[in-house]
């Protein structure tokens, strides 16, 4: 038996399976009302299938957005299947849990952030995380209906900051 109790890797726990109960809703039944999600994930991590072109040009991070058009959304215990639009480029895109970094439901103003081993090991967290912060950047793009050449300036920033109390 341990020494301690890992709070923050159960908490972890707690919050993947929270997403993949909300994604097997949603798979079943369809997004309801406004809800719509905000899911930013490390494309380098070993399980994250998505397209070469997608991945070349997203090597860190890339942020998807479920809320238009998604299809073929199939919900696993480790992750997620989805098929994007991006442009007139149906891609499918398998996102384990462990790859996410943020989930987050603007509708709600419901967020997750999920910290990084190195950062939650670093005494002081840097103030400005762009982990925690799905925006149109080289480290967290939008990927919704958008041509793969196209400029993302028209997306919806969300801070998770502005959830915090």
């Amino acid at each position: 038996m341990s020494q301690s109790i890992d709070y923050g890797k159960l908490m972890h726990r707690a919050m993947r399976s929270l997403i993949q109960e909300v994604l097997g809703e949603v798979a079943r039944s369809g997004l309801p009302g406004q809800h719509h999600f905000f899911i930013t994930f490390d494309t380098t991590h070993p399980d994250v299938n998505i397209a070469d072109w997608l991945r070349d040009r997203y090597p860190q991070e890339m942020t998807v957005v479920l809320q238009h058009w998604f299809d073929n959304l199939d919900v696993t215990d480790d992750g997620f299947a989805v098929t994007l639009n991006f442009g007139e480029t149906p891609e499918p895109l398998y996102i384990p849990y462990d790859s996410i970094a943020t989930f987050v439901d603007p509708s709600v103003e419901f967020g997750l952030r999920f910290e990084t081993a190195s950062a939650a090991d670093d005494d002081e967290a840097p103030e400005d995380d762009d982990r925690g912060t799905p925006e149109p950047t080289d480290e967290a793009p939008i990927a919704e209906d958008i041509q793969p050449d196209e400029p993302q300036g028209d997306a919806e920033v969300v801070r998770l900051d502005s959830f915090r109390k």
